[in-house]
């Protein structure tokens, strides 16, 4: 990026306390008011970096560069529990207030591993999923713009928090950043980031939040949960500011969320293709998975324009006429003429007629060929999933959380640990969108995913997006055709979707 550094003044260095924070009132969780919560404007680092948007134009941008030690007066692990502030003060040689700007509010959480922006040297540089790599290096000048630094070149403050994750364990063998750890510290850096009103520049009252995969489902989680008192027991332990923790907007790619019925998604989605070597999965096991995923979807209740109420008999249809034909028709129609005829002739399964793709359900899973996981997708029989270990407690790295892998494995008269249910529905967006409708949830959601991601169930993001349409909220949603698990086609646009949902005015 060739940061350079102009202006330099002593970073911010909030000091742990141990103090403990005080319960204020039911509208917002126990918090505390302790004095290293203080946002100091002063103190940031002047940094100058060259941005490439996505028309190719290059922009110089000054900003300023915050480093927050924790976000919490309570830390269990500040190289976690701690953010980084980005405040655009100059753009192209023209100077911004960014004062009332939005507020992207970007995690990079990887398969709900911790996510660390402590060595971060810059905007968009720190993290899980990003570019660098976990306090790695800002990607280089000629790379693609991270999603932060688009949004800073855009005018916005653009605020960076890590969490703990699934994978730490201390001295003593405790796992200490399993669920609910890092939707807790996220819920916890929102609310940092609201109690200081006026002293971090931007617009708190519009933070939209983005995020990918695991992040992605905790992007959806921080704005279906809003203030939700189940956490406050949680934010109260870490010290937690005393502010709101409710969202404006929510950015999610390929959210890897609703856990506790994902199993079943995914073979409903997936049951019939083949894995990547070729092999079959067990298809009792899928169909038994797939059979129970109906049940989970009646209960939903959800409904969409010229469909009626979604069940398992017409969702397939759902999907193809509302997301995945129109995903390939904006695809087929950017192309050439010539290569248009030359896609179409490798795949004669679409239909192409007066400007517009068809194809059947069939066809298409035959399209996207090996599904990425085995059965189990999940929760693993024997445990080797990832979502095994974020549901890990104590000592005890894997856990399951569905009683149909639980059964199998110990059986039909296992019970699952009494502390799973509510984790799960801490971790679970359509819990606070179906079970207890949450009216401080985000009203604007920005949802993608790519066509061939059978790292989910291509249900999931769709589902969430039906309930959100349902309860009324502005939802934009679309699907990548032939695009995998991350991918971001359309990130200019998001940047502009935030100015317009946010009515900002640059």
């Amino acid at each position: 990026m060739g940061l350079t550094a102009g202006a330099v003044v002593p970073a911010v260095g909030f000091a742990s306390s141990a103090r403990a924070a005080s319960r204020t009132s039911a509208a917002s969780s126990a918090a505390s008011t302790d004095s290293s919560l203080v946002f100091d404007p002063s103190g940031y680092t002047e940094l100058t970096t060259s941005i490439t948007d996505t028309t190719g134009t290059a922009h110089e941008v000054v900003y300023h560069f915050y480093k927050v030690a924790s976000y919490v007066a309570n830390p269990v692990d500040a190289t976690y529990q701690s953010l980084n502030v980005s405040v655009p003060v100059k753009i192209d040689g023209s100077v911004v207030d960014a004062s009332g700007a939005p507020v992207l509010f970007a995690n990079q959480v990887g398969g709900y591993m911790p996510s660390s922006v402590a060595n971060a040297t810059g905007v968009g540089a720190g993290g899980g999923m990003g570019p660098g790599g976990p306090g790695g290096p800002a990607p280089a000048a000629d790379s693609a713009a991270s999603r932060q630094q688009l949004a800073l070149a855009a005018g916005y403050v653009v605020v960076e928090p890590g969490a703990r994750g699934r994978s730490l364990v201390d001295s003593s063998g405790t796992y200490y950043g399993t669920a609910p750890a890092a939707i807790v510290d996220l819920k916890a850096a929102v609310r940092y980031v609201k109690f200081n009103k006026g002293r971090i520049p931007g617009d708190v009252d519009r933070i939209v939040s983005a995020g990918v995969s695991a992040g992605g489902a905790l992007s959806s989680l921080l704005g279906a949960s809003g203030d939700s008192p189940v956490y406050h027991s949680y934010l109260e332990e870490l010290g937690a500011a005393d502010a709101s923790d409710a969202i404006f907007a929510t950015g999610a790619w390929c959210p890897i969320t609703d856990l506790e019925h994902a199993d079943m998604a995914y073979e409903w989605n997936w049951g019939a293709n083949a894995l990547s070597s070729g092999s079959t999965v067990d298809q009792t096991v899928s169909k038994a998975l797939a059979g129970a995923y109906g049940d989970y979807l009646a209960s939903l209740r959800l409904t969409a324009k010229g469909f009626g109420t979604l069940t398992a008999r017409n969702l397939d249809e759902y999907l193809v006429r509302t997301h995945l034909e129109p995903s390939a028709t904006t695809y087929l129609a950017a192309l050439p003429d010539a290569d248009r005829a030359t896609y179409l002739a490798a795949n004669p399964f679409i239909t192409w007629s007066g400007g517009r793709a068809a194809f059947s359900w069939a066809d298409f899973l035959t399209h996207v060929g090996a599904r990425k996981k085995d059965t189990p997708a999940f929760d693993a029989f024997d445990l080797s999933a990832g979502e095994n270990n974020e549901f890990g407690t104590g000592t005890t790295a894997n856990r399951h959380f569905t009683l149909y892998s639980l059964r199998h494995e110990e059986g039909a008269r296992a019970r699952l640990d009494s502390d799973i249910p509510a984790k799960l529905h801490l971790m679970n967006p359509m819990y606070h969108l179906v079970d207890k409708v949450n009216e401080n949830r985000s009203k604007h959601w920005w949802i993608r995913l790519g066509t061939k991601d059978s790292d989910t169930a291509l249900t999931v993001a769709s589902n969430l997006a039906a309930r959100l349409k349902n309860l009324g909220d502005d939802v934009d949603t679309s699907y990548y055709w032939d695009a995998g698990h991350g991918a971001d086609n359309d990130p200019g646009d998001f940047v502009k979707w935030i100015a317009t949902v946010s009515g900002h005015r640059s």
